[in-house]
């Protein structure tokens, strides 16, 4: 089996969509933790710039989070909240030690 991989992910909402972005992350949580492969799933908001999210998410390979990407629940996500991010930006981690 292939190595444990970490993302993280960063999403910039709109300002004026902070609310609806947020709600919509939340709802993401539940059916994701309950996917194979998934070890944590972890979202934060920007202390200092509460329109920034960040998901901290560890998986038992990158097979399995490719499977997350493929996802119905990540497609309903992407549509849902289509026009209210600036940007998303991800990081495939491997660990050092």
């Amino acid at each position: 089996m292939s190595k444990q991989l970490t993302v993280t992910a960063s999403i910039l909402a709109k300002t004026e969509k902070r609310d609806m972005v947020k709600q919509a992350l939340l709802k993401l949580i539940p059916p994701t933790l309950a996917e194979k492969g998934c070890l944590n799933y972890d979202l934060h908001q920007d202390n200092e710039n509460p329109d920034r999210f960040y998901f901290y998410e560890n998986w038992e390979s990158h097979d399995h989070w490719q499977d997350h990407n493929a996802s119905a629940h990540i497609a309903a996500h992407r549509k849902a909240t289509e026009g209210a991010v600036v940007e998303v930006v991800i990081n495939q981690l491997s660990p050092v030690s």
